[in-house]
């Protein structure tokens, strides 16, 4: 029986839609009775008008939030009727089950209404097309739409309220354990406590995560995690899990919530990004029992923060590497401020790219690592020379307290076996011996224990992590340790270049470079603590013009010349009044022959060999009588054509000194003759 004036015919001889769905799949088992509701609209369906064959349920979305129409398939079929003119009513319980945001809401409107569809729910049947019905259809979608957002502060106003107080019970990490009561307390197993212990105490001393993950491995050592169900297993450490573990401020005792930020795709996907610490949402200190204390915590994040490969953007410094250059990651463009790269291609050196890579400008700077790293070195060595460090006996507390604790690590790993073997030793032989499927089960587990323990019992490496005594050190050796400051560099070439970046990196904050000329770099050491050493250093450049004494120090070596003096009397000179050659720190002798030369000054002595010797022909002298260049007697004679020995005294190829040898050269050049010998 028709109920309403808006139903016509032609809404008649279409279908009736009608649209379910439910918010989640917990609704859709809890909330029963709001899904027979909703079912029970195809009796409202059939009393306004509609045959049962001409209704259709659309329930693919149940368990699907109406917040976006994101894989609601059930809604995308239903905008698709629509659309070809299908549908002769849409009905739905409420509002809010067809959309609670009015982006996908009004579209469906303006659909509804050009293709002439109507809208009804429990209260009444509604036109689009009409004014009064997209009034009232607007109004219920954005009451819809701040009722999403109502229920939602609504629910999670308790769970901040609760947060707040640290009283939240979020999932604890490997090694903290809540009770029946709800308070926090330590993992019962020792060797839980003790590895997540051996995992902070590692980082601390290697200062990389990898570099703790290659440890573990080395040592073959597991890590205690959870798995889906929340069991504890021991699992081989991989970089996430070392750094979950690092990064958690659980283990700091600190009941953190926020640390993550959900943003939604355009396409409807959600991705989560870590917030950095300052941005974290609630952060309650001393909530949980401490692995570690909360300064230790923040100079482990600002440790992995600097240890980011990305340092040109990150303004990270990244973990020291074995490459050659020693300042990667603390060298500072003193033109732009932005940090420079370190380019091996070619001969190593320090590249400021940045607003290159931006702006496609041309490179700010390009400088040779080479002098760079002399200079800081040697500043580092001045500042380390009054220094004097127990370093021997910190070393030896270390290595001791590192032998312990791995020995400790793996008696700890034999117990857990032996207890494992025992409880499939107890399990096996409580099992009635005719019930042979899970006797022979339990039979293979304990032979697996047992094989585990035997290996791990005869473990050859075993020995080695069980902690002796250091042997006693020479009272020499002791006193180099003690007094390792004016040490260093003597040991110095013997470290390796992580090992020397390391090193540098504990006095040296940054250092800031900046060419101020074409053979003249600014260098700016910033120590720890904010004081600065500032030093102009001369760096190689590719041509003597290049320099920026060019013009003086050749004057000075034509006045020199004119004088007399000798090359090496002039470079000794010009090098004393500090005067370099272009790739060197000092003045070579070529560069003062080089400049003489072009300026047409010959030195007033005798030749390095004469140009005439009696008796003989020199390889020039024949050349001229044959009139062909050098280069042609010369060839033949490392082709062996023409036979000539070198003389030991002038160094050059000499031919006897009478007309025969002129005739036989010429026959040999008209080819009369094929070979010329002479002794």
């Amino acid at each position: 029986m028709n109920t309403s004036e808006l139903v016509t015919p032609l809404h008649l001889a279409r279908k009736a839609l009608i649209y379910i769905r439910q918010p989640s799949p917990h609704q859709v088992l809890s909330n029963q009775e709001s899904l027979r509701l909703q079912y029970a609209l195809k009796q409202r369906a059939q009393s306004l008008g509609w045959r049962p064959d001409d209704i259709e349920i659309i329930d693919a979305d149940l368990g699907l939030t109406g917040a976006t129409v994101q894989h609601r398939e059930g809604f995308k079929d239903l905008i698709a009727q629509v659309t070809l003119g299908q549908v002769g009513i849409i009905l739905s319980y409420e509002v809010t089950r067809l959309s609670r945001n009015c982006s996908d809401w009004y579209p469906l409107l303006d659909l509804c209404g050009y293709k002439n569809c109507l809208i009804a729910d429990r209260e009444g049947v509604y036109d689009p097309a009409s004014p009064n019905g997209r009034l009232l259809l607007g109004l219920k979608g954005q009451i819809s739409e701040v009722e999403l957002h109502t229920i939602r502060a609504r629910l999670t106003a308790g769970l901040l309220n609760k947060a707040q107080r640290g009283e939240l019970a979020l999932q604890l990490p490997a090694g903290l354990v809540r009770d029946e009561i709800g308070q926090v307390h330590f993992d019962p197993n020792r060797a839980v406590q003790d590895r997540i212990h051996l995992v902070f105490d590692s980082f601390r001393q290697l200062r990389s995560a990898s570099k703790v993950l290659h440890f573990f491995n080395e040592q073959e050592l597991r890590l205690p995690r959870h798995d889906r169900f929340g069991d504890l297993i021991w699992k081989k450490p991989t970089v996430a899990a070392l750094l979950e573990v690092l990064k958690n401020p659980a283990y700091a005792g600190a009941f953190v919530y926020g640390r993550t930020r959900t943003t939604r795709q355009p396409s409807g996907d959600t991705t989560q990004h870590r917030l950095p610490m300052e941005q974290w949402r609630i952060c309650v200190k001393d909530k949980y029992p401490a692995y570690i204390n909360w300064e230790t915590f923040e100079q482990i994040q600002l440790r992995l923060q600097d240890n980011y490969a990305e340092y040109d953007r990150k303004q990270s410094r990244g973990i020291p590497r074995p490459g050659i250059a020693l300042l990667h990651g603390l060298v500072y463009c003193g033109e732009c401020g932005h940090k420079l790269l370190v380019q091996y291609k070619g001969s190593p050196c320090y590249l400021c790219n940045y607003l290159r890579q931006q702006y496609g400008v041309p490179v700010c700077q390009r400088i040779p690592t080479a002098p760079i790293d002399a200079y800081v070195v040697e500043a580092f060595f001045q500042a380390l020379a009054p220094i004097e460090l127990d370093v021997y006996t910190r070393a030896v507390a270390a290595q001791t307290e590192t032998a312990e604790r791995l020995g400790r690590a793996h008696q700890q790993h034999l117990e857990r076996l032996r207890y494992q073997t025992a409880l499939a030793q107890r399990q096996f032989q409580r099992v009635d011996p005719d019930n042979r499927l899970v006797a022979a089960e339990l039979e293979k587990r304990w032979e697996a224990t047992l094989s585990d323990l035997k290996q791990a019992e005869e473990a050859e490496t075993l020995q080695s992590y069980r902690a002796r005594p250091l042997a006693a050190r020479p009272p020499d050796l002791q006193a180099a340790f003690t007094a390792i400051g004016p040490k260093v560099p003597l040991l110095w070439p013997q470290l390796s270049r992580a090992t020397q970046k390391a090193l540098l990196r504990c006095l040296i904050d940054k250092v800031v470079i900046h060419r101020s000329a074409r053979d003249c770099v600014q260098v700016r050491i910033v120590w720890k603590g904010g004081e600065t050493t500032t030093r102009p250093i001369p760096i190689p450049v590719g041509a003597l013009a290049d320099l920026s004494t060019a013009a003086a120090m050749t004057n000075l070596i034509l006045e020199l010349s004119t004088q007399g003096q000798s090359d090496e009397a002039i470079a000794q000179q010009l090098t004393a009044r500090g005067y370099r050659s272009p790739m060197q720190l000092t003045v070579l002798p070529n560069t003062v022959k080089c400049i003489r030369l072009k300026q047409r000054i010959l030195q007033k002595r005798s030749q390095s060999h004469p140009r005439h010797i009696p008796g003989f022909l020199t390889v020039s002298q024949i050349a001229n009588a044959l009139e062909v260049s050098t280069y042609w007697v010369y060839d033949r004679i490392s082709k062996g054509a023409i036979g000539v020995v070198k003389d030991v005294n002038t160094d050059l190829y000499l031919c006897p000194d009478d007309p025969a040898t002129l005739t036989a050269f010429r026959d040999f050049k008209a080819g009369k003759l094929h070979n010329l010998r002479f002794s």
